[in-house]
């Protein structure tokens, strides 16, 4: 008897990471045949960075204590991979329109498995916005070591867990795509400067102390400053909190916001 639940459990677990993959596969294989996705990926980085953060750096990175090149270049690679893979979750919403997601909820599969599959397939748009970055930051003299560019990609998979998670939120309430656009829009916006990822934020007080601490952006941001800058000077002026603090943070903020966005998507459809 336990050795039939057994081999059920084994075949279900094989069944979820089945659709995990094959919607992965599935949005993964949408961006390589729309070369129009691809290129806005590597457009962004030299509108977010080259512009906006070479404008900062040349105006308000003095005085600072640390080097600011370095802190923005972190800062817009982890922008990057919540920026892109929010705006790739909202193609749930073209799903919807298509009677695509009604298919794959009457399946005998977990919701969450839908979900995290999405946002692996997001997260490889994201990836690429990050080779963006690393490609302007290079022209603009700013460079990570190949350690922590690879710390940084170990950490990738959680930050666009979370990013993907708070998306879920924005959809399970909109089903309209060009809504779900600007509402994913003035989400991600405002985390650029409230979050630290181009203008410190460790004296932020009030109603914008409150805003960023709310943000997952802002514990993502801070844990990657902390693998980068660990064992330097720069450390106690760069990052807010212990790693461990910014690791439970994100994973509060995540299974939260995938529990609520994941149960409003799924009561949308099944309501259709």
């Amino acid at each position: 008897m336990s050795a039939m639940v057994l081999q059920r459990n084994k075949s279900k677990l094989y069944r979820e990471l089945n659709t995990v993959v094959a919607i992965a596969a599935r949005d993964i294989t949408l961006v390589l045949k729309s070369p129009g996705m691809l290129i806005m990926s590597l457009a962004m980085p030299i509108i977010m960075m080259g512009m906006l953060g070479g404008n900062l750096a040349q105006n308000m990175a003095g005085g600072l204590g640390f080097q600011y090149g370095r802190f923005m270049m972190i800062g817009m690679l982890i922008n990057m991979l919540f920026m892109v893979t929010t705006m790739a979750m909202t193609s749930l919403v073209d799903d919807h329109e298509t009677d695509f997601t009604q298919e794959m909820l009457v399946s005998p599969v977990s919701r969450y498995s839908i979900v995290v599959g999405k946002i692996l397939g997001s997260m490889f748009g994201a990836i690429i916005s990050m080779a963006g970055t690393l490609v302007v930051g290079l022209f603009m003299g700013i460079t990570l070591s190949l350690k922590q560019l690879f710390l940084i990609l170990a950490l990738s998979p959680l930050m666009c867990l979370s990013a993907g998670a708070l998306a879920m939120i924005i959809i399970g309430l909109i089903k309209n795509k060009r809504t779900a656009n600007l509402a994913v829009m003035f989400v991600t916006m405002p985390q650029i400067f409230l979050s630290g990822a181009i203008i410190p934020i460790n004296h932020s007080s009030g109603i914008l102390l409150v805003i960023s601490r709310l943000m997952p952006m802002t514990y993502c941001l801070d844990l990657a400053r902390a693998v980068v800058y660990a064992g330097t000077p720069e450390y106690g002026g760069v990052v807010l909190f212990n790693p461990v603090i910014n690791f439970a943070a994100i994973a509060a903020l995540t299974v939260f916001c995938m529990i609520v966005g994941t149960f409003g998507f799924a009561r949308s459809e099944r309501n259709r």
